[in-house]
């Protein structure tokens, strides 16, 4: 059995797939482990070829795991932790950053500012597995949700990447006398600040549709445009190569953006090389130096490309 831990959230989920997809390729007869939260199970099966889910939390003991697994992946940090989270099961061979806090002096090096998606690519491709970056398309769930709706998608686990509410409602706003349906998504610890979003837009109940992870998912597939902040629904439009606008701070679009040869996507970053960390705090400078006209005009370039590709 192989056994990857990943037990993070959507976007760390999605940045993981063309790894993923290299270790399934390269053991074609074994079992292919993912232990993640259960509740990415609808996102997990978009991806394909994984055959159990071991249910986990970060960086929490993996109790539901199988001890002595052939190989343990470590897709999940730099270590030491998550190392010793698999050590403990007592793995005939873990494939890791090098750590020497956790023992583990095989591996390559970790780099702090590298993309996350060449990152675990990176990874495997050191322990002799093939990995493709671009390869980060996911079927579509099988929900029936609308089609064609613009998503504005506020909310973010971390304040410091939240731009103003007042001004996601200003951007929905403009974009619905335009002829957009806009709808406004979060989730359930989101859903106040989505109905504030609405409310300000001049929109009524019917825009803030409660919607599980498949149905999310399914609804940025089919869907004419997602705005939001760098947070995991920005990776489903990277998935299902929706047209994108996404507003990054404090934590640049070079460690977490969408593709940059993709023109129907479109990260604004008006921060510094240097900045790398999330915040708990208040929103980040960098994203409110984003004006509304800004984001308007960039999801009029991405619509324009996706037209014409």
């Amino acid at each position: 059995m192989i056994l990857v831990l990943r037990a993070l959230g959507v976007g760390d989920l999605a940045t993981a797939v063309p790894a993923l997809r290299g270790l399934r390729a390269a053991f074609p007869g074994e079992t292919l482990s993912l232990a993640a939260p259960t509740w990415l199970t609808p996102l997990v099966e978009t991806i394909g070829g994984i055959d159990r889910i071991v249910p986990a939390r970060e960086l929490e003991p993996l109790d539901n795991a199988p001890a002595m697994p052939r190989l343990a992946v470590n897709l999940h940090g730099s270590g030491p932790e998550s190392h010793r989270r698999l050590q403990a099961l007592r793995p005939g061979t873990l494939w890791a950053f090098a750590s020497r806090a956790a023992g583990h002096h095989d591996g390559p090096g970790w780099h702090d500012d590298e993309h996350e998606v060449r990152r675990w690519c990176r990874l495997v491709r050191y322990y002799g597995v093939g990995c493709s970056e671009p390869d980060l398309d996911l079927a579509v769930p099988p929900e029936e949700v609308p089609q064609g709706v613009t998503i504005i998608h506020p909310g973010a686990k971390s304040p410091a990447r939240r731009w103003p509410a007042a001004r996601f409602a200003a951007v929905a706003r403009r974009l619905r006398s335009a002829g957009h349906r806009v709808l406004i998504t979060g989730s359930g610890a989101e859903h106040d600040l989505c109905v504030r979003v609405a409310e300000l837009a001049g929109l009524d109940s019917s825009a803030v549709p409660r919607t599980g992870l498949g149905e999310l998912a399914a609804l940025v597939a089919g869907a004419r445009l997602l705005i939001s902040g760098d947070t995991g629904i920005a990776h489903l439009a990277t998935a299902y190569r929706t047209p994108s606008v996404v507003l990054f701070g404090p934590v640049s679009p070079r460690r977490w953006g969408p593709p940059a040869d993709r023109p129907y996507h479109r990260a604004i970053w008006h921060g510094t090389r240097d900045e790398r960390g999330d915040l708990p705090g208040p929103v980040h400078p960098a994203l409110l130096a984003v004006t509304e006209d800004e984001v308007l005009a960039a999801a009029d370039q991405v619509c324009h490309a996706a037209s014409a590709k």
